[in-house]
This record gives structure tokens, sequence and C-alpha cells, in this order.
């Protein structure tokens, strides 16, 4: 039964994540909070409502910096 539960815990941390939390999504970006929260408000970053939070999809972020590196 311990070997069990050892595998799904080894499984559990190798999840790529899929949705950031607004925290984690600035953390990606080497941005700061607020600058996440004012891209979202102005439409520049696209998010989901899951019940009452704000995630940020990963493919959101992606999209984000790739149209920063195209406008360079």
């Amino acid at each position: 039964m311990t070997s069990k539960n050892n595998t799904n815990k080894a499984t559990a941390a190798n999840v790529v994540p899929v949705l950031y939390r607004v925290e984690d999504a600035a953390r990606a970006l080497s941005l700061s909070r607020r600058t996440v929260y004012d891209l979202i408000r102005c439409g520049a970053l696209r998010t989901v409502k899951v019940g009452a939070r704000r995630l940020v999809p990963v493919s959101a972020v992606v999209e984000y910096a790739n149209g920063l590196e195209a406008a360079a």
C-alpha cells in the first residue's frame, strides 16, 4: 500500500499546469501581479473564471509573450 501512495505522489508532482493563478502567471512573465491585472483589464491577457477564481491559461501566457516578441 505504501508503494502505491508513493507512486501517486510522484505522478502528482509531475503534472504540468494548464491554468496559472495570477501570481504564477506574473512569475512566469517576470512581471508584477499588478501589471498582470492591468493586462487582464485591458484585454491583453486572456483569463478564465472558475467559480470565484480568475485563472490564466498557460496558452494565454505563451500567446502574450509571442506577441511581445513579434512586436519587438
